[in-house]
């Protein structure tokens, strides 16, 4: 049964609705701070948030939400969220191709793709959303400090991966950023994670978005702007950018560190 997990309190000009999908089971990388830092964006902004929970046996309707987030999990998880997932799938498919805004990590980024292999071989299918698709790695991982260079929107973002998988872009979609340090979706063509219309993937945890909030402010003003067209919001640099600017100093000094 679908319930909502967390509300903003007061009263806001505006309202946007989260589907935070399997949040009970796809969680395994704290995957909550996405959530709270989402929530924190969507309030500087002007906007009350709404965060349900969809999860197994739920109905998703692409119509009820203006933004989707679908987290990371252990192998068990995703293989049980595999198995339901189909059910929303046109839904889902929906929400994407009418330029819906949605973040996807790890897990999420891969059940989005045609399918995945995982660690033992099993092939565990996606609802092919998208076209990216995953291979397995025997005994290796990827894991450790990352930072890539997003050239369309000439930002850098930092981060931490920790992934099995191999994952591999279709030619409609464009990676989140090119990898400066680190390995990225697959240690061979440069890429780390994905974007296609106005959905947003990542190996990133740590999580993603508390060490990026000019992402963040990119996803949620994406979301606002997709239901309030007519309506300003505050500029980055006005409300924003001094956590911004604390991020920076944060990561040089483990850059020195290292």
């Amino acid at each position: 049964m679908t319930y909502t997990s967390l509300q903003s309190e007061g009263a806001f000009p505006y309202q946007l609705r989260v589907a935070h999908l399997y949040g009970d089971l796809m969680n395994t990388y704290g995957d909550n701070g996405n959530i709270l830092m989402l929530k924190y964006v969507g309030e500087k902004l002007g906007a009350g948030m709404t965060f349900d929970i969809v999860s197994l046996g739920d109905t998703f309707n692409a119509d009820d939400y203006d933004l989707v987030f679908f987290g990371g999990g252990q192998d068990y998880e995703q293989f049980i969220v595999s198995q339901d997932l189909p059910e929303k799938a046109l839904e889902l498919k929906k929400f994407i191709e009418n330029d819906g805004a949605m973040l996807a990590i790890c897990g999420g980024f891969q059940l989005l793709g045609k399918y995945y292999i995982e660690a033992n071989g099993r092939k565990i299918d996606g609802i092919a959303a998208m076209a990216h698709y995953t291979l397995n790695q025997e005994n290796n991982r990827f894991i450790g400090d990352i930072e890539i260079h997003n050239d369309e929107f000439d930002e850098t973002y930092y981060g931490f991966e920790n992934h099995q998988g191999r994952t591999f872009l279709a030619d409609n979609q464009k990676p989140l950023g090119r990898v400066v340090t680190g390995q990225g979706n697959n240690n061979e063509d440069g890429t780390e994670g994905m974007t296609y219309k106005h959905v947003f993937a990542s190996y990133f945890h740590g999580p993603l978005l508390s060490r990026n909030v000019g992402l963040a402010y990119r996803i949620v003003s994406t979301a606002f702007h997709q239901k309030y067209p007519d309506s300003a919001i505050p500029a980055f640099e006005t409300i924003l950018a001094q956590e911004a600017k604390g991020q920076k100093i944060t990561d040089r000094k483990r850059k020195v560190e290292r």
